[in-house]
């Protein structure tokens, strides 16, 4: 009996050239990215290359990425990164439809006497600006929407969303793990997304393997580390670099920018409600 896999929203199997490109690193070029000899520097032309991969993707600086363990690490980074030491009174805006990654971060933040707001969507699962816009205070620091919601497929409307955050001095964070490599993503200073500061990706939702994620922070933005150690992603993610996870996850980043250069014309706007596909 032949199977077919239809759980992609969960999860995607490996790709044949993804685990090619991250063979060697697990064999033949095992030397630490922060080593000097010739082992280490190969290492280390090898993550620089894979950030540049994802930064194409994303339309970003290479500087705006950081390698994380996966979703739930780079959700976590972005919100206690920026949240944990914020000058008090601290207000923190989610919404009920998030991963467990934003809403058990979002309790824990309220331990630590960060108020937090949690908005309803509507029967159709949309988080809609006007009720953004009733939440947000002057002490809102920081708020959270994932992009396209992983139960539904709805996309929310980001832009907008993100527009009214900056407006009220307020950072703005989405988990957009299902959306990368299915919708252009264009977070350059004049591009859609120039509104978003945060941005999560994992690599297990684009044909990378599990245990690999990146968390884009925006130029300027200021983000305290959760691990302590050495200077690793330029001080905000301490610990010795997953090196072939961070090559696979570029190699998945440039083969989805191929599909989508392939891909048909959007005959939607990525920040209006759709339906996300299931895979690519």
């Amino acid at each position: 009996m032949s199977r077919i896999y239809m759980d992609a929203n969960a999860t995607t199997p490996l790709l044949p050239e993804v685990f090619e490109a991250m063979r060697p690193f697990f064999l033949e070029h095992y030397g630490n990215a922060s080593s000097i000899h010739q082992q280490g520097q190969f290492a280390r032309a090898a993550v620089d290359h894979a950030r540049d991969q994802i930064a194409n993707l994303l339309h970003c600086r290479t500087s705006e990425i950081v390698f994380t363990s996966g979703g739930t690490e780079s959700d976590n980074l972005a919100l206690f990164g920026t949240l944990e030491n914020a000058a008090a009174p601290a207000h923190f805006i989610t919404t009920s439809i998030e991963h467990d990654a934003i809403l058990r971060a979002a309790a824990a933040l309220a331990k630590k006497k960060i108020e937090v707001t949690i908005l309803p969507s509507t029967p159709q699962g949309v988080i809609e600006p006007t009720a953004l816009l009733a939440a947000i205070r002057p002490e809102t620091k920081l708020v959270s929407v994932m992009f396209a919601n992983n139960e539904t497929g709805v996309i929310q409307p980001i832009a907008a969303l993100a527009a009214i955050a900056h407006a009220s001095g307020a950072l703005f964070h989405t988990d957009a793990v299902q959306v990368v490599g299915r919708l252009p993503l264009d977070l350059s200073p004049k591009g859609a997304l120039k509104d978003v500061d945060l941005l999560t990706i994992s690599g297990h939702k684009i044909y990378a393997p599990k245990g690999i994620g990146v968390l884009f922070v925006r130029r300027n933005v200021r983000l305290a580390p959760m691990l302590h150690g050495g200077s690793h992603e330029r001080q905000r993610r301490a610990g010795t670099e997953n090196v072939a996870g961070i090559v696979a996850i570029g190699k998945a980043a440039e083969l989805a920018q191929a599909w989508l250069a392939q891909a048909p014309p959007q005959t939607q706007s990525p920040t209006t409600q759709i339906r996300a596909p299931t895979q690519i």
